[in-house]
């Protein structure tokens, strides 16, 4: 979550079930995000237990795939409508239908929608489908100009949902900013939100590109790829050591201190390229990569921002690295080269960078482009004199070195396991504090930091559908029915039950005889007649 945290303290290991507030207490971010980390952790495991691993409501199970045979090898595929559950996260298929505008003056409102044209008549679009497809669903982004985006044409291959979790912020939503805070105060709370994709996964890749499996060979063959897909296979390590510049600047902190920045961060090591070692590159941020410039226009190298930063800490200077962002380019989890600014025009608002950002890429106004910025650099004035490392940049980015301890700045240094393969937009947190001279992260009883799978991101799937050809799609999804029921009416055999059970404890010498429901009530005893007798004589008990 590229955020303005201090840090993440939910640790599930740990079983604590809340989060208890204290009077006169500082309130932290850390505090209340942990409660809402406990909660969504509850509900999850809870829904997984009672679900399993995937499932949706019998009735309103969303996510049926039809496909849609197309021209120029651009085959659609239809998504059914509905809620489903993966692992716990409910996804929602259902398409929002837009509302009734206010008819415009003096144009006649028939009431009805749709029926004045196929266009939707007097000039008004027609109304969306009904459901989404392949090409337009929401957090897709699928191009049929590219090649890989398209539905393999060759049968059989499998159909499942991708999900994961994302953080939008401002600079992406605008509608969550506060206008009345107004615009020289930063914005908010930020939001994390559910993005799902329906993508094809050739038969191949599942080892069933032969025979005809069954679809419990197909859901156990997915299974196995599933586990495989969503494993981490990279590991990191953090310390903070005594760096060498340290003496040349004695008045940051303690002259002892290990981790020698002048204020508390919450470093943010993220891979940019995937791969193996060889292949694998890395950026980091001392602010978790929560600086971000959202961007007004593009002009070839030039970029006009709505903003340059509200102090020399969050602004942008000649030599920064940054990465051209939009929606489309995060839900795709793509990873183009960082750009370099080479210029900054404070009156204009505008910097130039490096190079032109990536086609497809911050051209559409609707997908809310922004720059982030990193704070490794090639050459930098800024960092040169914190323990920088220069040079050695591919594409922009760190390459990945395994085996050696590699330093970010001012003491902080970071150890990648041999071995591993990393994965685009896996990311490590490593809190640092002035306060300490260290870094937050766990250790053994040695003092020896311990290797950490990625704190993120935790990709989940699930399988929709088998697709053997056209009109030949099994379905793999699974449903549930709901819990409750109707309480049924009592019946005969549940009327002599209660009565018998009445007559045992009364002593009644017709217990065990059948019921009749027709016979008069059972006779009062005598010493119940007697006592009322006396009440209707004398008044009292």
């Amino acid at each position: 979550m590229h955020a303005d945290l201090s840090r993440l303290t939910h640790r599930p290991e740990r079983h604590y079930s809340a989060v208890v507030a204290q009077q006169g207490r500082v309130q932290l971010d850390a505090d209340a995000n942990e409660q809402t980390a406990i909660q969504l952790f509850q509900a999850r495991t809870l829904a997984a237990d009672l679900i399993g691993p995937h499932g949706g409501p019998r009735g309103a199970t969303g996510f049926r795939i039809a496909l849609r045979g197309g021209s120029r090898e651009l085959d659609d595929l239809v998504i059914g409508g509905g809620r489903y559950y993966v692992d716990g996260i409910l996804c929602d298929a259902t398409r929002p239908q837009p509302g009734v505008p206010v008819p415009a003056h003096g144009t006649a409102d028939t009431g009805k929608e749709g029926k004045e044209s196929k266009d939707g008549g007097d000039g008004e679009p027609a109304a969306p489908p009904a459901t989404w497809t392949y090409w337009d669903q929401p957090d897709g982004f699928r191009d049929p100009e590219r090649p890989g985006d398209r539905l393999p044409t060759a049968f059989p291959y499998l159909v499942y949902l991708k999900v994961w979790e994302r953080l939008v912020t401002a600079a992406e939503d605008p509608a969550l900013r506060e206008v009345a805070l107004g615009s020289a105060l930063p914005d908010t709370a930020a939001r994390a939100k559910v993005v799902w994709q329906v993508l094809p996964l050739p038969a191949a890749a599942l080892g069933l590109d032969t025979g005809n499996p069954t679809v419990d060979e197909v859901r156990a063959a997915f299974t196995r790829w599933a586990e495989q897909a969503a494993t981490p296979g990279s590991r990191l390590a953090a310390r903070s050591e005594h760096p060498g510049t340290a003496d040349d600047e004695p008045c940051l902190v303690a002259p002892d201190a290990r981790y020698r920045g002048p204020e508390n961060q919450l470093y943010r090591v993220e891979v940019h390229d995937g791969g193996s070692a060889k292949d694998a590159t890395f950026k980091w941020s001392r602010e978790n990569g929560s600086v971000t410039f959202p961007v007004d226009g593009l002009d070839g190298t030039w970029v006009e921002l709505a903003t340059l930063g509200s102090d020399d800490k969050l602004d942008l200077d000649v030599g920064d690295l940054v990465e051209f962002v939009d929606t489309g380019y995060t839900s795709r989890g793509e990873a183009e080269p960082l750009l370099r600014v080479e210029e900054v025009d404070l009156p204009g608002r505008r910097v130039r960078l490096s190079g032109e950002p990536a086609p497809g890429v911050g051209r559409r106004p609707e997908l809310h482009p922004f720059l982030r910025r990193w704070d490794h650099h090639e050459s930098s004035r800024r960092t040169s004199g914190r323990g920088a490392r220069d040079g050695r940049l591919r594409h922009g980015a760190l390459p990945v070195e395994e085996g050696g301890w590699l330093p970010l700045e001012d003491g902080v240094e970071v150890w990648f396991a041999p071995g591993g393969s990393y994965r685009t937009g896996d990311f490590w947190l490593i809190p640092a504090r002035t306060a300490t001279g260290g870094v937050e992260w766990p250790t053994d009883p040695a003092r020896r930091p311990l290797l950490q799978y990625p704190s993120g991101i935790a990709v989940h799937f699930a399988p929709l559908a088998w697709i053997a050809g056209e009109q030949t799609e099994p379905d793999l999804r699974l449903a549930f029915r709901p819990l409750a029921a109707s309480i049924p009416a009592a019946d005969d055999a549940a009327l002599a039950a209660e009565e018998e059970a009445r007559a045992a404890e009364s002593g009644d010498a017709s217990y065990g005889a059948p019921y009749d429901a027709s016979a008069p009530a059972p006779s009062r005893s005598q010493t119940t007649a007697a006592a009322e007798a006396a009440v209707d004589e004398e008044g009292t008990v």
